[in-house]
Parts: C-alpha cells; structure tokens; sequence
C-alpha cells in the first residue's frame, strides 16, 4: 500500500480560501496564471504521494460559477509539433483536450491565445483556424522587442499595446497552458495593461505548485522540479526580492525573479504602487503546508529525479536532446546524494537480463514486491512482465497459462505471415487482447484482467528501450517507466 505524505483534503481547503482571498483584494477582475498541469498533475503526485492528479480542476471548480479559462500556446511549440512526454500528444492537441476536459467538467473556456505569434508561421495560422471553425475565440500576441529588460518599451503602445485584447466577462480568469514556457504571464501582463487603458481594475497572481516556496532551496522535492525543467533550463533560487523585503528566505525560481521587476514596474505605472514586493508575494500556492509526511515525500522525490534522468539519457539516444538535460539531471542526483539504481525495479530488470542475455524488464507492484519478465519466444519482456504482474496480484499460480496458445498462434502467425514482421513476439496491446478473449471461457483470465487498474502507479523498468506501443500501453495503464538508453536491435531506423 503507498505511503501517504500528502493530505489532498486539507490542500484543497486552504488553497480554495487562499485564492478567495486573492480575488477579494483586486477591484474587478484577477487574472491568475496556473502553472504546471491543471488537470492531471502527475509529477505532483509523484513527489507528493496523495497528492491527487486532478486536485487543482476540483479545486477550481468550486470557484467555477466566478471563473473562466483562457489557455496560452506558444506558437513556436505548434510548429515544431512539440510533445506532452507524459501523454505523447503534441501541444496544439493537448489544448482541444484540455477545453473537452474543461467544458465536461462545467467550466467556461472563454478563448485560446497564440503567444509569440509571428506572420511566418503558418502551423499556427492554420491551428488558429481549426479553432475558429470550432467556434473558439482566439487571439494573437507576438513577440516584444527587447522583452524582459526594456521595461519602457515592454510597457507602452508598441509593447503590450501590440498584443490583441482578450475579452473576457468573469471575475476570477484562469491563465493556463499545455505546459511551461507557453507564455502565460506575459498573457496576464498584457491582459493588465489593456484594461488600465479601458479603466479595469485589475490585478494579477500566480498558483504555480513548485518550486514550493516555503521548503528549503536543496530539498527534495523542489530538486525534483528542477529536474522536471531541465529542457527549460530552469533553476531554483532563493527570492532576493523577498529576502531584502522581509529578511525571511523563501524559494522561487530563474525565470519569475528575472520577470519580476516588469510586474512591479507595469504595476507601479498603472496604480502608482506595487502589491507585491517579491516573486513569492505574487504566489497563492500551499501545497507546502499539505505535507504530513516529509520523509514520504522526500523518498519520492529523488526516486523521481532518477526517472527524470532515464527520460532524458533516452531522449539523448534518440537524437531528441544534445546530452545537456542528462548532465544537469545528473548534477543534481549529485546534489541529493543518489544514482539511479535508487528506483528498485532497475537492479532487478539488469539482473535479470544479465542471466537471460535477453532484454529484461522489472516492476515494483504496489506491496512494494519487485518482480521481473523476461523475453521469450512467445513474449516480449514487458508483455510477459504484465502477465507475472496480474497473476501475483490476482492470486493465482504461476504455472497457470493465464492465455491460451490458441489465441497466441493467430495472432502470431497474422503478424509474421502476413503483416511482415521479423518479431513474433507479442507487444503489450496484443498481450492484452489475447488474455482478454482467452477471459471469454477462462475465470484465472478475466480474474487477472480485473486487477489491471492496480498496475496504476507502478514502477518499471526495462534495459531497452520501449516500442512505442509498448510506451502508449504503459501510459494508459498510469505505470511509470523508465529505460536503459539501448535499442534492443542494431539497426539504424527504430519505429
């Protein structure tokens, strides 16, 4: 069973009165940017065992009768077709996911912003047309010279005057993206600046969940967020705003401290004063204050740092990253004093492809038991993992054939015979439709397939790296995993 270092309930409490709080002391309107993943924050719930993925979407919809949702998309990601890594879906669809989401849940989308939008880029162009023809309202705002340091400029007519105006007709404005560096404070800026031209009070905060500011600088948790970044380049800070402020040290991170003095200056220009006096002061989060258990958390976090730097040294081996974000990752597994053998299953998975020759895969079900899979002729490693898995946690034998050849052979024989595969092996997907028509006439199969939802959370490791459907396979079924930087074949083109 998992350690719980986290309470969601006393979070979602404290975090619905703090925001309240926010919204009461601005006139009109609150623009409030959500950092990090709105509705399925599974880093969080890594690092925070409790922590549930969709904590900010309940949240938020207890504010949903004074709330509407603006979501910000750098134009720049919808050209290059960037990734969502936990999903494998490109931005520009996690935006139309995030608004069926949203709108199922009873909240209002009012429109979506193209950022650092350019003439040049006809992917956005066509995607601001897909959302048109949807009946979204969308909005361009492009790129300020000299942003961040030209405050005068950044603060005038030709800065955020360029940008278009979103209209919007609710209190509370939630500010959110597909994920960082899309461009979401530069929204709110803006968004300021417009309505002081129109005489709209005005004002703006930030609910961002790491770094978590009240935590010290090295722990944890808020390295593990710095891992997180690493493709950004983001580095944890202690606030020097808030340090001179208040003489109190409190953490924040590269990129709010540097914006920081464009805030105070747009405010100070707009009110004649500032409400804020340090990046931390901006914030809303209490996360921080949630914690019940540190060592919990603690413990899941460097386990976290470690997966993070098996995703980058992959991504490395796969042309994706220069080796940079593998290096940072590494400084600060480093820095917490652990290797990545610290996620259990990679020991036991290099073991036992070690004694096999073969590629291994190993998992750490929710008892914290670590079990293996090895590679067979029948089965490829992480099939046949899923198959140890669902006999232990359905209790039954390990010499039971939980799948009956007769629905292996076909599907075999399809593909070597007639979709011309050199592998017979059988990939996770197959694996699964063959244990689930053998679940037609067999009790031990459909008993094992009933205790699939518990693999939700596991940890799995294999010393390849995954196919792609063994990687979609995994996701869905909410597994963690992670992958020595190895092609199981010597070939040049991997699909």
């Amino acid at each position: 069973m998992e350690k719980i270092g986290f309470d969601s309930n006393k979070y979602l409490k404290m975090q619905t009165e703090r925001i309240r709080e926010r919204i009461a002391r601005f006139g009109d309107k609150l623009y409030l940017e959500f950092g990090g993943k709105l509705f399925d924050d599974f880093h969080a719930a890594r690092v925070l065992p409790g922590f549930r993925p969709d904590n900010k979407l309940i949240m938020l919809s207890q504010l949903k009768d004074m709330a509407e949702i603006v979501i910000v998309i750098n134009s720049a990601d919808i050209a290059k077709n960037k990734l969502r890594a936990d999903l494998g879906i490109t931005y520009d669809a996690d935006v139309l996911r995030l608004i069926d989401i949203f709108r199922a849940k009873g909240l209002y989308v009012g429109s979506v912003v193209l950022a650092r939008y350019v003439e040049e880029n006809t992917a956005a162009a066509l995607f601001q047309k897909r959302l048109e023809d949807m009946g979204l309202k969308v909005y361009r705002h492009y790129t300020i010279k000299g942003y961040p340091d030209d405050i005068a400029h950044i603060v005038s007519d030709e800065g955020y005057g360029k940008n278009e105006y979103i209209k919007t007709s609710r209190r509370l404005v939630v500010v959110t993206a597909p994920g960082p560096g899309s461009g979401k404070m530069a929204t709110c800026l803006s968004q300021l600046y417009h309505d002081h031209k129109r005489g709209i009070k005005s004002g703006y905060a930030k609910y961002e969940t790491f770094p978590i500011w009240n935590l010290p600088l090295n722990h944890p948790v808020n390295v593990a967020y710095e891992a997180a970044t690493a493709d950004l380049n983001d580095v944890n800070m202690i606030d020097p705003w808030h340090l001179a402020a208040y003489n109190q040290a409190t953490v924040n991170y590269n990129r709010d401290v540097e914006i920081f003095p464009v805030l105070n200056a747009l405010f100070e220009k707009l009110m004649g004063s500032s409400p804020y006096r340090s990046p931390t002061d901006m914030g809303v989060n209490m996360a921080g204050y949630a914690i019940c258990d540190d060592a919990v958390c603690c413990a899941a976090a460097k386990e976290e740092v470690a997966r993070r730097y098996y995703h980058a040294l992959v991504s490395e081996r796969k042309g994706l990253d220069s080796g940079r974000e593998a290096k940072k990752i590494k400084l600060l597994m480093d820095k917490l004093e652990i290797t990545p053998d610290i996620l259990p299953p990679v020991s036991a998975a290099e073991k036992k492809a070690a004694e096999t020759g073969l590629p291994a895969a190993a998992m750490r079900l929710p008892d914290g038991t670590v079990i293996t899979g090895k590679t067979s002729e029948l089965f490829g490693c992480s099939s046949a993992l899923i198959i140890n898995a669902l006999k232990i946690l359905s209790g039954i034998d390990d010499s039971v054939k939980l799948i009956s050849p007769k629905a292996i052979e076909p599907i075999q024989r399809l593909k070597t015979e007639y979709l011309g595969s050199q592998n017979p092996r059988l990939h996770t997907d197959e694996t699964l439709n063959a244990l689930s028509i053998t679940a037609a006439d067999s009790p031990e199969a459909e008993r094992a397939l009933e205790c699939l939802p518990l693999l939700s959370g596991c940890d799995v490791h294999t010393t390849t790296i995954l196919s792609p459907v063994d990687e979609t396979v995994f996701r869905k079924l909410g597994v963690n995993v992670t992958s020595d930087p190895v092609y199981s074949a010597k070939k040049l083109f991997h699909v």
